[in-house]
């Protein structure tokens, strides 16, 4: 009998021997790892940062010793969701900016600012988020109130798209701005030979440039608070659109010593030391920063009507937006890009900006590609054009809640026929059976949740409209989960280590309370991100 229990002894420990040891197991969960196969699991095994098992919980756990275990108990596991087109840096800085999202007149963007200076006493006052077409009074605002309030303190206020901006006559004088003043790209508005402050696309760089550089320190605290928020929304890599080659290095150190830990694509911009750096040194690539593309602006933006296109606007007969800078300018972009061997990415709202780029990315790409050019927006295509997308793999780089913040007055500013073929996010998926999804944040909200289900049920947070809006470009559940996690892997050229659950993939992850893939409608929107895991290691709990 001693012999008996001996040998029994000798087994179970063995047998635990043979467990292999990792760092982490997540059981009981409902998986969604978005592979080739959209399948389902129950566990994840985790060891140094990248995922080496997914299956079912009693075989995982049989199979590996794990130093923390995690029980589900029966919530969701998706990959980490990626942000296809965001302004990260932008969003951090804005914190500590004045908060003017969801403003309900001028007199209410006043109120905030004269709140927000009494709070900080001194410098420039900066503030973002107004939007004229969420006011009874949807024309521009002029700037007496503004100036009147500060007389001797410099004021810019940027409209929520970032394309236009409303500076006070103390910001307008230190930039040496003058009724009159004509740039390419770029609009300074005058009414009755005198300024009214506003300022669009091109235009805003007069007043902006004379704004004291925010210095490293300040850079890094928006970077840390920008991925404190977005980890909580669940998201483990953001693409910035358009950083200065500088910043990409300070990004890189920060994350070589742990401290910022978001993963992140980033675009330079479109700027001769941008270029000349990346074409000297070739592309940044590590586990959490990657750089090989440049982000340009084809135009600006529809609710500033700086989008151009390629008949008037709708609202303002005889006015068809304009083009950010000469074509001939992105052809030899486009070019100098082509030649070297990088991704271009370009901002394009209109239907003649994206005639524009798409024309010429068809006579660099010449015909079938991987290079994967994206047009960042392709809000408002020519029924025409939309050929050019799969004849030469273009990418499309959509935001779905810019539909769903648009759908109020796009349909005055193009009419219901260029209607019909803005924001056709399904239309542009099936040119290459794929479609990278983003937020533009800080233009629209940070949230995931709200871009899958502004892409599936075209609503915006109200509900509206009842049934959708423009529902022919609904995309599945399953499109809008792809599109947020592999499909956006992919745009980055990175899905083969990320964007989906699968082994030897980096431990990309996020556990919600709700099934997305089979939850009502109206619960969608209350999901609440868990847990956050980037390389294996927690990043966010909900408390």
């Amino acid at each position: 009998m001693k012999f008996l229990i001996l040998i029994m002894s000798v087994s179970i420990l063995s047998s635990c021997d043979s467990k292999q040891k990792i760092d982490l197991l997540v059981y009981n969960a409902t998986i969604y790892t978005v592979d080739s196969n959209f399948s389902k699991a129950e566990a994840i095994a985790v060891d140094k940062g990248k995922i080496v098992a997914v299956g079912n919980s009693k075989v995982l756990q049989n199979e590996f010793d794990a130093k923390e275990k995690i029980d589900a108990q029966g919530k969701f596991i998706f990959p980490g969701f990626m942000d296809a087109h965001s302004h990260f840096l932008d969003y951090g800085l804005g914190l500590n900016q004045a908060d003017l999202v969801g403003t309900i007149s001028w007199d209410d963007v006043l109120t905030r600012v004269k709140k927000f200076s009494d709070d900080n006493k001194e410098g420039w006052i900066m503030g973002n988020g107004w939007d004229q077409n969420d006011w009874p009074v949807k024309n521009f605002p002029t700037n007496e109130k503004l100036s009147e309030l500060f007389p001797d303190r410099p004021v810019i206020l940027s409209r929520i798209d970032g394309h236009a901006a409303i500076a006070n006559d103390k910001a307008l004088e230190l930039a040496g701005v003058k009724a009159g003043d004509k740039l390419e790209g770029g609009e300074v508005e005058v009414k009755n030979r005198k300024l009214t402050g506003i300022l669009i696309d091109n235009a805003t760089g007069l007043v902006y440039s004379k704004v004291p550089k925010p210095t490293t320190a300040q850079l890094t605290d928006a970077l840390l608070d920008a991925q404190k928020n977005c980890f909580a929304a669940g998201l483990t890599t953001v693409s910035d659109c358009g950083l200065d080659y500088s910043m990409a290095l300070l990004i890189d150190s920060l994350q070589k010593k742990n401290e910022l830990k978001m993963k992140m694509y980033v675009m330079l911009t479109d700027s001769k030391r941008d270029y000349d750096f990346l074409f000297k040194n070739g592309k940044i690539k590590t586990d959490r920063l990657n750089v090989r593309a440049f982000k340009l602006f084809a135009d600006g933006a529809l609710g500033s009507r700086g989008a151009c296109l390629l008949k008037p606007y709708s609202d303002k007969p005889g006015w068809s937006g304009f083009l950010l800078s000469s074509p001939q300018h992105f052809d030899s972009c486009a070019k100098i890009i082509a030649e070297h061997g990088f991704q271009m990415c370009t901002h394009a709202i209109g239907d003649s900006g994206n005639r524009t780029m798409l024309e010429i990315y068809a006579k660099y790409l010449k015909g079938k590609n991987d290079q994967r050019w994206r047009i960042e927006h392709a809000q408002v295509v020519n029924k025409d054009d939309f050929h050019y997308f799969a004849d030469y793999n273009i990418i499309p780089s959509v935001q779905p809640t810019h539909a769903t913040s648009d759908m109020y007055w796009a349909g005055d500013r193009l009419g219901q026929e260029r209607l019909k073929y803005a924001y056709a996010n399904k239309e542009l998926m099936n040119e290459n059976g794929w479609i990278p999804l983003g937020t533009d944040f800080p233009v629209e909200d940070i949230s995931p949740i709200k871009t899958f289900y502004a892409a599936v049920f075209r609503q915006d947070a109200k509900g509206f409209p009842a049934g959708g809006f423009e529902m022919e470009n609904a995309l599945t559940r399953e499109e809008a989960i792809r599109g947020m996690t592999i499909w956006a892997a992919k745009a980055n050229f990175e899905e083969h280590e990320k964007g989906s659950l699968e082994k030897g993939k980096f431990a990309d992850f996020v556990m919600t309370d709700t099934d997305l893939l089979k939850a009502d409608e109206k619960d969608i929107l209350s999901t609440k991100v868990l847990l956050t895991f980037v390389n294996g290691e927690k990043v966010f709990e909900r408390k």
